[in-house]
């Protein structure tokens, strides 16, 4: 069987070398941005509102970029040292955990608006050691439960993966179920192997539209990848209108009070001297 785009040996297995070549390969970072850029359609957050996401596997950081694009505040997790290096080094914006999803999270009861993971969630279905409590049943039933904690009521979780069968599609959701999530499987394509992909759309609290599982996308997609992507920013850019700049003062006050709620520690007072625009030197 060959190996899906973009599923990659387990991170953990990354060297710095290894890292930064996979993170500056232009086809990695096509596919991430499209996937990525679907995940937050499925999210489908309300627009011109702060948000605080959570990105599963972040890696070195290819999807945190697109949420800093749009202006939400974000904190990623991922059990490569060597990725969040990388991720570091690219100076991106959000909060960085080393840490092992299988063995749950430990954020406070409903840190997150929302949260989006990129080709990592069949990775909790290898079995670590020949412990019991390493059975991917074990691992898949702590990583649900403590997201579950973490989630704000209402919000949404979506989770792109790569199943190798229907029985691991069963085993993930029924777990997920069981962990009290709603929702299902979405799946774009399913009628071409190659553009075929598979979203987990969680959902947490809510009603009426909230619990409403999205459709996939249908047909074949386009040969000419670039403009799919394009398509696709350009979709989300006139449903949701265009985000406030990074660098304006209002969003920093937001970003800066939405810290403190969350309990960050050692946020910078305001002051008039808050997103203020430094002179050219000359």
């Amino acid at each position: 069987m060959s190996r899906p785009e973009l599923q990659a040996p387990p991170e953990i297995y990354y060297g710095d070398t290894e890292a930064k070549k996979y993170t500056q390969n232009t086809r990695n970072q096509q596919i991430q941005r499209d996937m990525t850029y679907r995940a937050l359609e499925l999210l489908n957050l309300p627009p011109d509102q702060p948000a605080f996401l959570l990105d599963i596997g972040c890696g070195s950081g290819l999807s945190g970029e697109i949420l800093d694009e749009e202006g939400y505040l974000w904190a990623g997790v991922d059990i490569a040292p060597s990725m969040l290096e990388v991720a570091l080094e690219r100076e991106v914006e959000g909060d960085l955990f080393l840490h092992d999803i299988g063995q749950g999270f430990g954020f406070r009861p409903g840190s997150f608006d929302g949260a989006i993971s990129i080709s990592v969630l069949q990775w909790l279905l290898n079995a670590e050691t020949s412990h019991p409590t390493s059975s991917p049943p074990h691992r898949l039933h702590r990583f649900f439960t403590t997201l579950h904690s973490a989630m704000r009521n209402p919000s949404r979780v979506i989770l792109q993966f790569y199943p190798s069968s229907d029985d691991q599609i069963q085993l993930i959701t029924s777990i997920a179920q069981k962990a009290g999530f709603g929702g299902g499987i979405v799946v774009d394509y399913p009628n071409s192997k190659k553009a075929k992909k598979v979203f987990l759309c969680l959902l947490v609290g809510g009603g009426g539209s909230q619990q409403q599982v999205p459709q996939g996308l249908q047909g074949d997609e386009e040969h000419d990848s670039k403009a799919v992507f394009e398509k696709r920013r350009e979709r989300m850019k006139s449903k949701h209108g265009k985000r406030k700049s990074v660098k304006d003062r209002d969003w920093i006050l937001k970003k800066k009070e939405l810290y403190r709620k969350r309990g960050k520690e050692d946020v910078p007072n305001d002051s008039k001297y808050t997103g203020r625009k430094r002179k050219t030197q000359f």
